[in-house]
This record gives structure tokens, C-alpha cells and sequence, in this order.
């Protein structure tokens, strides 16, 4: 099929550099490049399966009680707070 066009000359000269390094013919290059420019936004071709993680089951220890991790918490902020107090008042 015979198509007359007009290429940017900067685009032209691209092609032709790309040609003259790839030792392949200017049509050739032209044809590859806009093969590849048609199918850039279709989704890749993957070799490999896809990642999976392996899910395990965690959990607290025995005797901790999720419920009470706030409690846990603001105990603890309470005893810092009472520290830093007394470390000024020595």
C-alpha cells in the first residue's frame, strides 16, 4: 500500500538515525515504530504468573485483650507524663 505523507523533519531525521544505527531499511523503521506506537496502550504481555503473598493468620498472645490497648495507652502516656513532672520537681 502506497501512502504519501508528510513527517516533521525532526521526526524524519529521528528515522533516519534510527535506521542507519539499526542497519534496517528507513520502511522498516517507519513500520516498527508505528507498530509499536498502535500497541504501547494495550496491556503488556507478561511471562510470569503475578506475585501473590501468602496470607497467615496473626493474632495478640494469650491474655492481652485488644479490646484494652487504649487503656494500655494512656496508662502508659500517664506514667511518662507523671515522670517527665517529677524529673522537674527534683
Amino acid at each position: 500500500m502506497r501512502t504519501t505523507l508528510t513527517i516533521d523533519d525532526h521526526i524524519a531525521a529521528a528515522l533516519k538515525s534510527l535506521s542507519r544505527t539499526s542497519g534496517k531499511t528507513f520502511k522498516a523503521v517507519v513500520n516498527e515504530v508505528l507498530h509499536n506506537g498502535l500497541t504501547a496502550g494495550e496491556k503488556p504481555v507478561s511471562n510470569h504468573e503475578p506475585f501473590q503473598v501468602a496470607a497467615a493468620r496473626r493474632g495478640f498472645l494469650p491474655g492481652i485483650d485488644p479490646l484494652k490497648l487504649n487503656q494500655l495507652v494512656d496508662e502508659l502516656e500517664v506514667d511518662d507524663f507523671a515522670g517527665q513532672r517529677h524529673d522537674r520537681t527534683v
